[in-house]
């Protein structure tokens, strides 16, 4: 049996070795640089393709941006499909003190920005891709990027007080979040990404009570049909993470499908080079035709 450590280094290297793909028009959602789209068109000249809005993942710190998502992107536009690559304020590059690791996302930022991009996704593509079309959306994320996917599509299920709530339920055909930091609780115990969650939360004394609002596994049941797609092999967001996500669904009354791939961890799932990224678009393609 492989070394769990070095296949993650294997894929991990093999995801990254992909040169970046440029987009083919860009749009600001906001001033804040970072508060970017870069849209891809179908590369197969479809005239009205379903529009695939893709949140990069990256532990929601600095170092990581929406360039490494970008040859998934660019597989997702071969396979026929409009996609928006959304780019979103993550945390400081420095550590805080005593840490190794950069700070994990901005409260309240992080969520400013997925929010408002949203909010913007179909104006903007009106304007600078009218191959997509608006009646046919579904989310898409890879880890920390699957944690804002499913938080997106469950913003109508906020508390009253949140400031990103909706009044009614998104437009979308559905949600396909890989590999994605679902469930708080679940992460936290198994120190997902070395404490990236309580970072995200602005830390350990603000956590709990920004549970409600940040938390997907707390935003059930959404209506929206929700796929999870997991390799059984990861150990960056172990599969005990999807898998309380969909018993907490259950526990609402509501179905989350969840794909378990045998011997595939985290990084294939955005990787055009491994079979994985097929079956990440298959299950795009299930949504959005």
């Amino acid at each position: 049996m492989p070394d769990p450590a070095a296949r993650d280094a294997a894929e991990e290297a093999s995801a990254f070795s992909h040169p970046a793909v440029a987009p083919d028009a860009s749009a600001p959602y906001g001033e804040h640089p970072d508060q970017v789209v870069d849209f891809y068109a179908p590369r197969d000249g479809t005239r009205q393709a379903p529009l695939v809005v893709a949140l990069h993942g990256g532990a929601w710190r600095a170092p990581y941006d929406r360039q490494h998502l970008t040859p998934f992107v660019d597989y997702l536009a071969r396979r026929g499909f409009a996609v928006a690559n959304v780019e979103y304020r993550r945390g400081s590059d420095i550590p805080r003190q005593g840490g190794t690791a950069p700070v994990a996302g901005r409260w309240p930022e992080t969520f400013d920005d997925v929010a408002a991009a949203m909010d913007a996704l179909p104006e903007l593509a009106a304007a600078v891709l009218p191959q997509a079309d608006p009646r046919r959306i579904v989310l898409t994320g890879h880890s920390a990027g699957g944690h804002l996917a499913l938080w997106a599509a469950s913003r109508h299920c906020l508390p009253q007080d949140a400031p990103w709530r909706l009044p009614a339920p998104p437009t979308l055909r559905g949600v396909v979040a890989l590999a994605p930091i679902a469930h708080f609780a679940r992460s936290v115990e198994l120190d997902v990404c070395g404490g990236a969650v309580t970072q995200l939360l602005g830390g350990e004394a603000e956590s709990e009570a920004r549970y409600p609002y940040a938390d997907p596994a707390a935003l059930l049941p959404t209506g929206i049909a929700t796929t999870l797609v997991q390799g059984r092999a990861d150990i960056v967001v172990p599969a005990d993470v999807a898998e309380a996500y969909a018993d907490a669904a259950a526990k609402a009354g509501e179905t989350v499908g969840v794909t378990l791939l045998e011997d595939v961890g985290h990084f294939p799932l955005i990787d055009p080079a491994a079979d994985a990224c097929a079956v990440v678009a298959e299950e795009l393609a299930q949504l959005a035709w």
